[in-house]
């Protein structure tokens, strides 16, 4: 298999179109066959998520054709633990169709260069019972902040032995190329981030190539996902408990520096690095949801304006008018942080999902995983959550 080297993030392997492609060019003399590794000849309940890989000589050209003759395009990938800049293959290439195969459906596979031939024929599995469902937490042509990772979530648990499997599918690039690498941050979940915050304007495009994969047990990728996106501007949020102000710069000059109130000492807010993961115009803060009654001493119930969501514990960025007057000078939140009214829909007019928030100096430390804490771990901790 191709060898992995955590470099910098290149446009997509498998990006391209067309139904044929040329490795670069070598002084690999030429052969009278071109062995292909896989599928087998006359192999049955092949994958419809196809890996053709076969060792070609200095050039290649490879055609893929069903059992009426309709040739199917793709291009050659490489692992993706992450990529290289050029993308270039190495002497075993993978390719793989830009679409899913059919089930149950015989196709022909034909690697040509320079007189030089290789041919299989295979006939996929057929369709299976049982199908997970995969969804993408950045919608496609969404704007998101630089902190956002590409996320993905599986409706059931991925076995450690399957995860390799999975990754391999998972072509993303972005435009410029940015090092990155994919993260399994749960069971059920798979994160892509850079080693730096996203480039302001960055486009960001993945193709989850997860049709017909095998997700352990009787779960099969039922198709592939595809999602393209744009970086907004550097739009960075930092919070401070030694000063109680938060201060907002955007594409690296400060914009506007607030007064904030923070998680009293018996409820403390927790510092690290977060970004927002869900931002309203309103929601219901109800302390019961967190085991605490509303009828009882700490208890509440009460409509929240422009809440943005950093932790799945319930921590915020929100108005709190109620506490304007401590704002700035003492923590008297249940954990959040609490601006004015009209400071908190300012910052709800132009903040992204996705941008960093970075809470600091505080009684406590969010525990991984409290969110999308990506952040909090550095890169090269974060680097060996890769089942590549």
């Amino acid at each position: 298999m191709i060898p992995l080297v955590v470099t910098a993030l290149a446009l997509s392997a498998c990006s391209g179109s067309g139904s044929s492609w040329k490795s670069p060019g070598s002084d690999t003399p030429s052969a009278s066959s071109i062995h292909i590794a896989s599928p087998a000849d006359g192999a049955k309940d092949v994958p419809t998520a196809l890996d053709l890989v076969f060792s070609a000589p200095s050039t290649a050209t490879v055609t893929l054709k069903d059992a009426s003759g309709t040739e199917i395009s793709g291009s050659p990938a490489t692992d993706t633990a992450t990529q290289s800049p050029s993308g270039a293959p190495t002497a075993d290439t993978r390719w793989i169709p830009d679409k899913q195969l059919k089930w149950g459906a015989e196709y022909t596979a034909t690697v040509t260069s320079d007189g030089a031939t290789g041919t299989v024929k295979f006939t996929t599995m057929a369709k299976p019972s049982s199908f997970a469902r995969v969804s993408s937490q950045v919608g496609d042509n969404q704007v998101v902040g630089v902190g956002m990772p590409m996320i993905l979530s599986f409706a059931v648990d991925i076995p450690k032995d399957k995860r390799a499997e999975v990754q391999r599918r998972l072509f993303m690039s972005s435009d410029p190329p940015q090092e990155g690498v994919w993260n399994w941050f749960s069971s059920k979940e798979i994160h892509y981030r850079p080693k730096e915050y996203w480039q302001a304007g960055t486009k960001l495009s993945l193709r989850a190539a997860l049709g017909g994969v095998s997700f352990g047990g009787k779960s099969y990728g039922e198709k592939d996902l595809t999602v393209d996106a744009t970086v907004g501007k550097r739009l960075i949020m930092e919070v401070d408990n030694a000063t109680k102000k938060m201060t907002i710069t955007e594409d690296g000059t400060v914009i506007k520096t607030m007064p904030v109130s923070l998680g009293k000492p018996s409820n403390p807010s927790d510092s690290g690095n977060f970004i927002v993961m869900v931002k309203n115009e309103w929601e219901w803060f109800d302390s019961s949801t967190y085991g605490v009654p509303v009828d009882s001493p700490d208890g509440y119930r009460t409509k929240v304006q422009f809440p943005q969501r950093i932790t799945w514990s319930g921590q915020y960025i929100h108005a709190a008018p109620w506490s304007v007057a401590d704002q700035g000078k003492r923590n008297v939140s249940h954990g959040c942080v609490n601006i004015s009214l009209e400071l908190a829909q300012w910052l709800y007019g132009i903040t992204h999902i996705g941008d960093p928030v970075i809470v600091k100096g505080t009684e406590e430390h969010v525990k991984y995983g409290d969110g999308w804490t990506d952040w909090d771990l550095p890169w090269d901790q974060y680097v060996k959550g890769s089942a590549l």
